[in-house]
């Protein structure tokens, strides 16, 4: 019997493949993700509202406005509800700092309740902090000429290849489409009173670490855009 650590089976330190390889994205560039398949994608931040608060009257329009908004759309898109827990320790090490520092005693003794209130409230349930997006995609095969024959072949090819940079007057095209959805997509909803933003390049790598490296730690920082090799992300 062969032995885990004979030589016969061990040729050298073993080099796992990397992450990215088992990722759909491509690249991130001018706030678009880029998909291997050759589809893109935008990403839009979006606020939220209070839905309890609100009127019967005010219920009703935001159900109907959103409604006309489903039935407005043409293409599909998703809706993200990402969910994290929001770490205050670097908050009230803040504000027993600030506390130490402060000459009023009223403030001081006001403060110092306040904390053990934070302090009390944190060892009893966790902070969580939502955040909601909505991602907008466009595959380069609703744009293909040609019969069913051709676009299936556009589907299996990966469309027009718009991660290279050399058919740059192609991603201009793609994108300019894609940002006419998103435009609809904003507009349909700013009457519901959502309001959104669309992620730039940096923000998407952020988000997109966020989402395939979860851990405790709360913000990342990451080198400049000008030293970050985006291709290939």
């Amino acid at each position: 019997m062969e032995k885990l650590n004979d030589p016969k089976l061990v040729k050298g330190p073993q080099k796992l493949p990397p992450t990215q390889q088992f990722l759909d994205i491509q690249e991130i560039r001018e706030g678009t993700v880029i998909l291997k398949n050759g589809g893109l994608r935008a990403v839009l931040m979006a606020s939220s509202i209070n839905f309890d608060l609100k009127s019967t009257d005010e219920q009703d329009a935001i159900i109907s406005y959103y409604q006309s908004f489903l039935n407005s759309l043409d293409f599909p898109v998703q809706i993200i509800m990402s969910s994290r827990r929001v770490n205050l320790k670097h908050y009230l090490e803040d504000l027993v700092q600030k506390s130490k520092e402060q000459t009023n005693e009223l403030l001081h003794l006001q403060m110092e309740e306040y904390i053990r209130f934070i302090k009390g409230l944190v060892s009893m349930v966790d902070i969580v902090n939502k955040t909601f997006y909505i991602v907008v995609p466009f595959s380069p095969i609703e744009s293909a000429k040609g019969g069913p024959v051709d676009k299936i072949k556009e589907l299996f090819t990966g469309g027009s290849g718009v991660a290279s940079r050399e058919k740059s007057a192609n991603f201009q095209v793609y994108k300019d489409q894609l940002w006419q959805r998103v435009e609809h997509v904003q507009y349909g909803l700013n009457g519901a009173g959502i309001r959104m933003v669309s992620l730039n390049t940096q923000e998407l790598i952020e988000l997109y670490y966020s989402f395939y490296n979860p851990s405790p730690i709360e913000k990342l920082e990451l080198v400049p855009m000008e030293k970050m090799a985006l291709s290939g992300f």
